[in-house]
This record gives C-alpha cells, sequence and structure tokens, in this order.
C-alpha cells in the first residue's frame, strides 16, 4: 500500500513539473532594449593634409616655417549612445617645422570623444600621445603628448570631411637643450566608414 501511495506521488510530482516546463516556452522571451546603451562599432580610415610648426619660447634658434605634410590613420568608432562615442584611432602625422633638423613623424594614438549635434554635424575632443619614428639621438623627445579637438561634416552615409587643431602640451626638445617648443597643428582631411 505505501509503494502505490508513494508512487501515486511521485506520479503527480512528475505530471506536474512537465506542465510547468511546457507552460515556459524560452524563445517567447523577449530581451529589453535600451536606446540609451551601446550603439555598435564601425571602422574606417581618414586621411589628408597636415600643416605644422613648432611654437618656441622665445627666438627660434633657425628658420621656423610651416611644415606641410599629410596625415593617414585608421578608426573605430564605439557608439555609446546616440549622441556620444569613442573613437580610437592609429594614424602616421608628419609634424614639427619645414627645416629638415625640425621633422617630427609621429605614429599617434588619439582617443577622441565625439558627440553628435545632428545628422550632419559631429564635434569631439579627446588626447593623444605619439611616438617619434623617423630619428633617434637627435635631442628630441621621443614620446610626444597633445589635445585634440574637432570638427566633422557628414556628406552621406560613409563619407565625412573633417578639420582637427591638434595642440601639443610637451616641449618637443630634451630638457638638457635648454630649448622649449611645442607642436601645433591643423589637420584638414576626409575619412570613410565601412
Amino acid at each position: 500500500m505505501k509503494k502505490i501511495l508513494l508512487l501515486t506521488i511521485l506520479s503527480f510530482s512528475l505530471y506536474g513539473f512537465s506542465q510547468d516546463q511546457d507552460s515556459l516556452n524560452l524563445n517567447t522571451i523577449e530581451p529589453k532594449t535600451n536606446s540609451s546603451t551601446f550603439q555598435g562599432v564601425k571602422y574606417g580610415v581618414r586621411g589628408g593634409y597636415t600643416i605644422s610648426h613648432l611654437d618656441f619660447d622665445g627666438n627660434p634658434f633657425m628658420a621656423n616655417n610651416h611644415r606641410n605634410s599629410f596625415y593617414i590613420g585608421f578608426f573605430a568608432n564605439l557608439g555609446m549612445s546616440k549622441t556620444l562615442s569613442i573613437v580610437p584611432e592609429l594614424q602616421f602625422s608628419a609634424e614639427g617645422a619645414n627645416a629638415e633638423p625640425l621633422n617630427l613623424d609621429y605614429i599617434q594614438m588619439p582617443i577622441f570623444f565625439r558627440f553628435r549635434f545632428n545628422e550632419k554635424f559631429h564635434a569631439g575632443l579627446g588626447p593623444q600621445v605619439g611616438w617619434k619614428v623617423h630619428k633617434v639621438g637627435d635631442n628630441l623627445r621621443d614620446l610626444g603628448f597633445s589635445g585634440v579637438a574637432g570638427v566633422e561634416y557628414k556628406i552621406n552615409y560613409a563619407i565625412f570631411v573633417d578639420v582637427r587643431y591638434i595642440y601639443g602640451i610637451q616641449n618637443v626638445f630634451n630638457d638638457a637643450t635648454g630649448i622649449s617648443a611645442k607642436n601645433r597643428n591643423i589637420q584638414i582631411g576626409i575619412g570613410y566608414k565601412f
């Protein structure tokens, strides 16, 4: 008798458990979405024209004409919301002054905080670190630190034009030289988002 009672209780338990499983259909559960969260990643390239000069403290020790050259780089646009994205970049930029001893070619990594004002206009700012790549032992620092600010105009879904101002915050010369100058650059270019 005890065995029959135990089997009856177990069968009702198993029947109730199987009914609960049937009523729980995982395919019908809708994930919650929040429009203010991460918006995705876009990749792209940008390049263009650089107008650069060195801003010396006092009189320069040699001719300090502008250096007109180019930059080219790659970026990832990490959309944090509909109005804010973080844009890490890796670029080559030819900077410094026109005289060959004052040429400064960098591999740079800006971290650009980009704000969307409307569908066409964006602006941003952020820090930048650069590594001097073309010469060594020339009394110029190998690392450069800058602040970057810029505006961007979107031509269509993929192509944009931009203008940036780069303000060097560190002396480009080694302290032992007793010379002080900082990089100042304007970049005018075009980009493409994939």
